[in-house]
């Protein structure tokens, strides 16, 4: 494999208002997004030897940039020695086209920067899965014109002809690729859903991290489990999720996943690929949002992970925002300032962002980390405990162990075969070993709960007094 690094030219286009130099490309200011282009590029391993931002009033549909711009590009380009230039916008095939033949070098879009550094990252076979998936879904339109290698013979009688049929063939081959990786990946899917059920038996609670790409996810993971999950000051360092047990100060136990950051202009691509992981997302009890407090733009960044969340149906997800990295800043954080400025941009928001939770924290240096074990035990929906005396059989050792998994054994006795415990557990373990309860009552409560009559609680039905 090359070791050469590849030398690129950013390019960049904003819209702005006929007579007026202001902005109309959207929410992002083009200089901030065109950074974040620099620091994909870095990412992918290319080294950025130079940078364009055109304004132009609408996008040139043959060469997004106009034919006058090309010819700058194509000079700016010899002059750096660029062989590759980069698009911080989605190119059209024909876009694409016209622009490498003018150009007569390599160029890619900004999605097929984002898929390049996914396909560097995946580790585990899903992932890669996933995205081959997406960079096919994205090759296949792009195919005619794409290279020598690609690209029809045409040009003279008798060339026609073999050159259609190698583009049909190619086109046939990605097809019959993309048909068998969705299958594939259904079959994840179909093993993740039983995953998900057989975790419900034994329920611990899913918090799942989510948040912009480089937000220091995978450093707060590492911080709260005591994982080694790979952890870098670059875009996109961690792919595949990862799962783990955390233990709250309440002593409740509760599974912490990481997830793939998200980024503004999220291929589609992608997250049609990553359906399968990102359906974790959609069944965690809560979600860690972490925020990187010390970028200027740290609201927007935020208002984008929740755009992405809720085009992946977890909108509704309780949440805490954990504002990452305030180490790195002079001052003592706002956080009540933040929390506002995320919530006033969030659709039909009418409490400024007062429902959502919010936490400063320092994944670094550890600073914060309890008051978010505390906050994420307070937002946690919360099981009832429920303390029972149990009748266990001395020869069956999952009763007891479910006990000591998830609840707390005040008080064991063995008596004969058959073993006499007083414990305090979640209602669903109780739930489980109901068949060896002979007494219960709520675990908060100062008096025994009234047994007579055989009333039944949590689907545990009392001995009569």
């Amino acid at each position: 494999m090359s070791t050469t690094t590849e030398r690129a030219l950013l390019v960049g286009v904003c819209l702005v208002r006929r007579g007026g130099g202001r902005s109309v490309s959207g929410e992002f200011d083009p200089v901030e997004s065109l950074d974040e282009l620099q620091t994909l590029a870095r990412s992918a391993g290319a080294e950025v030897v130079g940078r364009i931002l055109q304004r132009r009033t609408a996008y040139d549909p043959a060469t997004l940039v106009g034919a006058g711009k090309l010819e700058e590009i194509a000079r700016e380009a010899e002059a750096k020695d660029a062989d590759l230039v980069v698009f911080d916008h989605n190119l059209t095939p024909t876009q694409l086209r016209n622009i490498e033949a003018a150009l007569a070098r390599r160029v890619v879009d900004r999605t097929q920067l984002i898929l390049d550094i996914f396909a560097r990252r995946a580790r585990t076979r899903e992932g890669q899965l996933q995205v081959e998936l997406a960079q096919l879904n994205y090759l296949l339109p792009r195919l005619t014109g794409r290279g020598v290698e690609m690209s029809r013979l045409g040009g003279g009688i008798g060339t026609r002809g073999p050159g259609e049929t190698k583009l049909e063939t190619d086109r046939r081959r990605i097809a019959r690729r993309i048909r068998k990786i969705r299958a594939q990946l259904e079959a994840v899917r179909r093993s993740r859903l039983t995953q998900r059920k057989q975790r419900r038996g034994v329920p611990l609670p899913a918090i799942t991290l989510v948040g912009y790409t480089n937000a220091g996810k995978s450093t707060l993971f590492n911080r709260l489990t005591g994982a080694e999950v790979y952890a870098d000051d670059r875009l996109f360092a961690t792919l595949d999720p990862t799962v783990r047990v955390v233990t709250l100060p309440s002593r409740r136990r509760v599974v912490l996943s990481d997830t793939v950051g998200f980024i503004r202009r999220l291929p589609t691509t992608l997250v049609e690929a990553f359906r399968a992981t990102l359906e974790e997302i959609g069944e965690a009890s809560l979600l860690l949002h972490v925020v990187d407090v010390s970028r200027p733009d740290a609201a927007e960044q935020a208002v984008q992970v929740l755009e992405v969340l809720a085009e992946i149906g977890a909108a509704a997800v309780p949440q805490i925002l954990a504002f990452n990295k305030v180490d790195r800043l002079d001052g003592k954080v706002d956080v009540e300032a933040l929390r506002a400025r995320i919530g006033a941009r969030l659709p039909g928001d009418k409490h400024g962002g007062k429902g959502l939770g919010a936490v400063a924290v320092s994944a670094r240096t550890g600073e914060g980390l309890e008051r978010l074990l505390k906050a994420i035990d307070e937002r946690l929906p919360g099981e009832p405990l429920i303390r029972a005396v149990f009748w266990l059989p001395a020869g069956q050792g999952r009763p007891m162990h479910l006990l000591h998994e998830h609840g707390r054994v005040l008080h064991a006795e063995l008596r004969g075969d058959e073993c006499m415990v007083e414990a305090e557990a979640p209602e669903s373990i109780v739930r489980q070993l109901a068949e060896y309860v002979v007494d219960w009552k709520p675990a908060a409560a100062e008096e025994p709960a009234e047994l007579a009559g055989g009333r039944e609680v949590a689907g545990i039905r009392a001995p009569s007094a």
